[in-house]
Protein backbone atom coordinates (compact mmCIF):
# COMPACT_ATOMS: atom_id res chain seq x y z
CA UNK A 1 0.00 0.00 0.00
CA UNK A 2 3.01 2.68 0.78
CA UNK A 3 4.31 1.60 -2.42
CA UNK A 4 1.14 2.82 -5.02
CA UNK A 5 0.38 5.79 -2.25
CA UNK A 6 4.24 6.83 -2.84
CA UNK A 7 3.53 6.62 -6.65
CA UNK A 8 0.90 8.75 -6.85
CA UNK A 9 2.09 11.49 -4.84
CA UNK A 10 5.22 11.52 -7.13
CA UNK A 11 2.82 11.39 -10.06
CA UNK A 12 0.85 14.34 -8.14
CA UNK A 13 3.85 16.36 -7.93
CA UNK A 14 5.72 15.63 -11.50
CA UNK A 15 2.17 17.18 -12.68
CA UNK A 16 2.44 20.33 -10.28
CA UNK A 17 5.68 20.96 -11.55
CA UNK A 18 5.08 20.76 -15.01
CA UNK A 19 1.66 23.36 -14.82
CA UNK A 20 3.83 25.59 -12.64
CA UNK A 21 6.43 25.24 -15.58
CA UNK A 22 4.17 25.60 -18.43
CA UNK A 23 2.69 28.85 -16.38
CA UNK A 24 5.67 30.41 -15.90
CA UNK A 25 6.47 29.91 -19.45
CA UNK A 26 2.86 31.43 -20.36
CA UNK A 27 3.69 34.34 -18.69
CA UNK A 28 7.18 34.81 -19.45
CA UNK A 29 6.08 34.83 -23.44
CA UNK A 30 3.99 37.62 -22.72
CA UNK A 31 5.74 39.98 -20.82
CA UNK A 32 6.19 43.42 -23.06
CA UNK A 33 9.63 43.82 -24.36
CA UNK A 34 9.80 47.28 -22.67
CA UNK A 35 9.20 45.70 -19.64
CA UNK A 36 12.19 46.77 -16.83
CA UNK A 37 14.15 48.95 -19.41
CA UNK A 38 16.57 51.24 -17.26
CA UNK A 39 16.94 54.83 -18.12
CA UNK A 40 13.75 55.36 -19.91
CA UNK A 41 11.13 57.13 -18.89
CA UNK A 42 7.30 54.88 -19.75
CA UNK A 43 3.88 56.35 -19.88
CA UNK A 44 0.75 54.03 -18.87
CA UNK A 45 -1.65 53.50 -21.80
CA UNK A 46 -3.90 56.30 -20.28
CA UNK A 47 -1.18 59.17 -21.00
CA UNK A 48 -2.66 59.52 -24.52
CA UNK A 49 -5.72 61.26 -22.70
CA UNK A 50 -4.27 64.70 -21.90
CA UNK A 51 -5.78 66.48 -18.61
CA UNK A 52 -7.89 69.23 -18.98
CA UNK A 53 -4.91 71.24 -17.44
CA UNK A 54 -2.22 70.11 -19.44
CA UNK A 55 0.43 71.83 -21.76
CA UNK A 56 2.49 70.93 -24.91
CA UNK A 57 6.13 68.78 -23.70
CA UNK A 58 4.32 68.08 -20.30
CA UNK A 59 6.18 64.78 -19.93
CA UNK A 60 9.03 66.65 -19.62
CA UNK A 61 10.53 66.55 -16.14
CA UNK A 62 9.77 70.23 -14.53
CA UNK A 63 13.81 71.57 -13.83
CA UNK A 64 12.83 73.19 -10.78
CA UNK A 65 11.78 69.61 -8.97
CA UNK A 66 14.87 68.75 -6.77
CA UNK A 67 17.10 66.06 -6.97
CA UNK A 68 17.81 62.29 -5.86
CA UNK A 69 14.62 59.59 -5.18
CA UNK A 70 11.44 61.50 -5.45
CA UNK A 71 8.10 61.11 -6.87
CA UNK A 72 7.15 64.77 -8.81
CA UNK A 73 3.35 66.17 -9.27
CA UNK A 74 2.77 68.77 -11.33
CA UNK A 75 -0.51 70.82 -9.97
CA UNK A 76 -0.47 73.22 -13.50
CA UNK A 77 0.01 69.56 -15.81
CA UNK A 78 -1.78 67.13 -13.57
CA UNK A 79 1.49 64.65 -14.46
CA UNK A 80 3.17 62.48 -12.35
CA UNK A 81 7.25 61.70 -12.69
CA UNK A 82 8.61 58.58 -10.52
CA UNK A 83 12.65 59.96 -10.34
CA UNK A 84 15.35 57.18 -9.16
CA UNK A 85 18.40 58.55 -7.36
CA UNK A 86 20.36 58.89 -10.04
CA UNK A 87 17.91 61.59 -11.09
CA UNK A 88 16.54 59.61 -14.12
CA UNK A 89 12.89 59.33 -14.48
CA UNK A 90 11.58 55.93 -14.63
CA UNK A 91 7.93 56.47 -14.86
CA UNK A 92 5.91 59.58 -16.02
CA UNK A 93 2.14 59.74 -16.57
CA UNK A 94 -1.23 61.73 -15.81
CA UNK A 95 -3.10 61.95 -12.86
CA UNK A 96 -7.02 62.73 -11.81
CA UNK A 97 -6.61 66.09 -9.50
CA UNK A 98 -8.96 66.17 -6.34
CA UNK A 99 -10.88 69.35 -5.68
CA UNK A 100 -8.35 70.13 -3.31
CA UNK A 101 -4.28 70.74 -4.79
CA UNK A 102 -1.27 70.86 -2.33
CA UNK A 103 0.95 73.79 -2.11
CA UNK A 104 3.91 73.51 -3.73
CA UNK A 105 6.30 72.42 -1.71
CA UNK A 106 8.29 69.07 -0.96
CA UNK A 107 6.80 66.41 1.15
CA UNK A 108 7.27 63.25 2.10
CA UNK A 109 4.87 60.01 2.24
CA UNK A 110 3.40 59.76 5.44
CA UNK A 111 0.99 56.97 5.46
CA UNK A 112 -0.41 54.06 2.78
CA UNK A 113 -3.36 52.07 2.16
CA UNK A 114 -3.61 48.67 0.22
CA UNK A 115 -7.49 49.82 -0.28
CA UNK A 116 -10.00 51.72 1.13
CA UNK A 117 -13.20 53.34 0.31
CA UNK A 118 -12.50 57.05 -1.35
CA UNK A 119 -13.90 60.39 0.37
CA UNK A 120 -16.05 60.07 -2.69
CA UNK A 121 -17.04 57.00 -2.19
CA UNK A 122 -14.98 55.29 -4.81
CA UNK A 123 -13.35 52.10 -3.83
CA UNK A 124 -9.43 52.63 -4.36
CA UNK A 125 -6.42 50.65 -3.42
CA UNK A 126 -2.61 51.51 -3.36
CA UNK A 127 -3.74 55.01 -2.07
CA UNK A 128 -0.53 57.07 -0.83
CA UNK A 129 -0.71 60.47 0.98
CA UNK A 130 1.98 63.09 1.66
CA UNK A 131 -0.09 66.22 2.62
CA UNK A 132 -3.17 67.29 4.52
CA UNK A 133 -4.82 70.37 3.82
CA UNK A 134 -7.09 72.34 6.13
CA UNK A 135 -7.94 68.86 7.62
CA UNK A 136 -8.60 67.23 3.67
CA UNK A 137 -5.99 64.70 3.27
CA UNK A 138 -4.16 64.60 -0.09
CA UNK A 139 -2.44 61.39 -1.89
CA UNK A 140 -2.23 58.88 -4.92
CA UNK A 141 -4.79 56.51 -5.34
CA UNK A 142 -6.09 53.83 -8.25
CA UNK A 143 -9.91 53.20 -8.27
CA UNK A 144 -10.55 50.01 -8.24
CA UNK A 145 -13.19 50.11 -11.04
CA UNK A 146 -9.87 51.44 -13.18
CA UNK A 147 -12.13 54.81 -13.31
CA UNK A 148 -9.87 58.12 -13.49
CA UNK A 149 -13.19 60.60 -14.03
CA UNK A 150 -13.04 64.37 -11.98
CA UNK A 151 -14.40 64.16 -9.26
CA UNK A 152 -17.55 66.14 -8.30
CA UNK A 153 -17.21 70.12 -7.40
CA UNK A 154 -18.34 71.09 -3.91
CA UNK A 155 -16.44 68.45 -1.82
CA UNK A 156 -12.88 68.86 -0.41
CA UNK A 157 -11.45 65.87 -2.45
CA UNK A 158 -7.62 65.08 -1.77
CA UNK A 159 -7.18 61.97 -4.07
CA UNK A 160 -5.52 62.06 -7.32
CA UNK A 161 -6.05 59.24 -9.35
CA UNK A 162 -4.08 57.15 -11.63
CA UNK A 163 -4.85 54.18 -13.46
CA UNK A 164 -4.37 50.94 -11.88
CA UNK A 165 -0.87 50.01 -13.50
CA UNK A 166 0.48 54.16 -12.50
CA UNK A 167 -1.40 53.12 -8.88
CA UNK A 168 1.09 49.47 -8.80
CA UNK A 169 4.05 51.55 -10.03
CA UNK A 170 3.28 54.46 -7.02
CA UNK A 171 2.64 51.93 -4.76
CA UNK A 172 6.18 50.00 -5.33
CA UNK A 173 7.41 53.41 -5.67
CA UNK A 174 6.49 55.73 -3.03
CA UNK A 175 7.19 53.73 0.69
CA UNK A 176 6.76 55.85 3.81
CA UNK A 177 9.17 58.50 3.81
CA UNK A 178 9.87 58.89 0.33
CA UNK A 179 9.83 62.54 -0.92
CA UNK A 180 7.22 64.05 -3.04
CA UNK A 181 7.83 67.34 -4.56
CA UNK A 182 4.98 69.45 -6.19
CA UNK A 183 5.39 72.32 -8.62
CA UNK A 184 2.97 74.49 -10.38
Amino acid sequence: MARSSSGFVAGLTVAAIAAVGFLAYQASANVPDTLGAPDRASSSPAASAPSPRAEPNAAALPSASGSGRRVVYSVKTDRVWLVAANDKVTRTFPVTPGTVDPSPAAYAVTSRSGSITGSDGVAVEHVVRFANVDGTPIGFSAAVDGSTAAPARGKKLGGIRESRADGDAMWEFATVGTKVVVVE
